[in-house]
């Protein structure tokens, strides 16, 4: 990639993976480069598929209204055969005056130019690949340090809890409370678990893992209260159903993980990020291979009535609760 010292120009920038939100970001990012260097360049956006004979020639040729120019090209996977040649050879000597960017969504469509842009020394690639989701509180974390602020590991993980994996939705939200933790002097606190609650803390799929994490660790009284909150505050009974069946389910995942596992690969045969693990060897302790058994067949029981099976829906969850409860040692 690009550093901030590099200059855009006589080069080209491959971006490619199928995270989109990634990839047009850093679009974007180029082109701001693009005009702090040069404001007056001319920037033109096309898609490869419309491209013929000569026209890449045109686009990256000498402008009549400005010495500098910029060319994005998306849909490189659907460039025509007959204009392959014409990328190569300029991608073997680029124009020192044109800034190229080439969008490829990843995939086996068209990786034979692909490949082969790789290999030419003025191409740099940035890969956007979404992260896994027991990665994504490290990629909030570090979203929050490259907008100038700082987060605590356990107020990332909550705000996926919160806002859930869509990383244009994340990176809106770190935004917000970036600018929640600014004074108005410009002094920036750390965002923490409180800000987060204070700002998200109120949506649905938090509630029903709010009362799944009490109900698991055995305090009763507090998941029926929250859970007849939640059922009065028309949270729906399929997110809370599937907040029990993701705890458990974890909680499983981790009693039966290899010993000696780093940090970093337990959280990734667990399914859940670093921070949550502290919470999860605490809950396991006080739940064997048979309870746990019994507290996802309580669930699984719960998620068939809520979904129209038979009974009630608020007897069905306050069961599922009680059941979980006493299936612990």
């Amino acid at each position: 990639m690009l550093t901030a010292m590099s200059s855009p120009f006589g080069r080209i920038l491959l971006v490619t993976g199928p995270a989109e939100f990634l990839a047009e970001r850093t679009v974007h990012r180029a082109i701001d480069a693009v005009r702090e260097e040069s404001p007056e360049a001319e920037i033109a956006q096309v898609q490869a598929a419309g491209l013929g004979a000569g026209d890449l020639l045109a686009l990256t040729g000498a402008s009549l209204f400005s010495s500098c120019s910029a060319l994005v090209v998306r849909g490189l996977e659907d460039l025509p055969d007959g204009v392959h040649d014409d990328l190569l050879s300029y991608a073997q000597e680029p124009s020192p005056d044109v800034a190229c960017v080439l969008v490829h969504p990843g995939g086996n469509k068209g990786k034979g130019v692909l490949d082969k842009l790789r290999a030419c020394a003025g191409v740099s690639e940035v890969k956007c690949v979404p992260p896994n989701a027991w990665e994504l509180t490290a990629w909030v974390m570090a979203e929050v340090r490259q907008l100038g602020g700082s987060s605590t590991d356990d107020a990332a993980g909550f705000l996926v809890t919160a806002v859930g994996q869509d990383l244009r939705a994340l990176a809106g939200a770190a935004d917000q409370l970036i600018s929640a933790a600014t004074s108005a002097d410009g002094q920036r606190q750390r965002v923490t678990i409180d800000l987060v609650r204070e700002y998200f803390g109120g949506r649905a799929e938090v509630k029903g893992f709010d009362i799944a994490d009490a109900a698991i660790e055995g305090r009763v009284a507090l998941a029926l209260e929250q859970l007849r909150w939640a059922l009065g505050n028309s949270v729906a009974p399929v997110l809370i159903t599937s907040a029990f069946a993701s705890g458990l389910r974890s909680l499983a995942r981790l009693q039966a993980a290899p010993p000696g596992l780093r940090e970093a690969d337990l959280a990734r045969e667990v399914g859940a990020p670093p921070f949550r693990l502290r919470s999860l060897r605490r809950q396991l302790s006080g739940w064997e291979d048979a309870g746990l058994s019994a507290a996802l067949l309580a669930v699984a029981r719960a998620d068939l009535d809520v979904k129209g099976g038979a009974g009630s829906t608020d007897h069905a969850l306050e069961q599922m609760v009680l059941t979980i409860a006493q299936s612990r040692r």
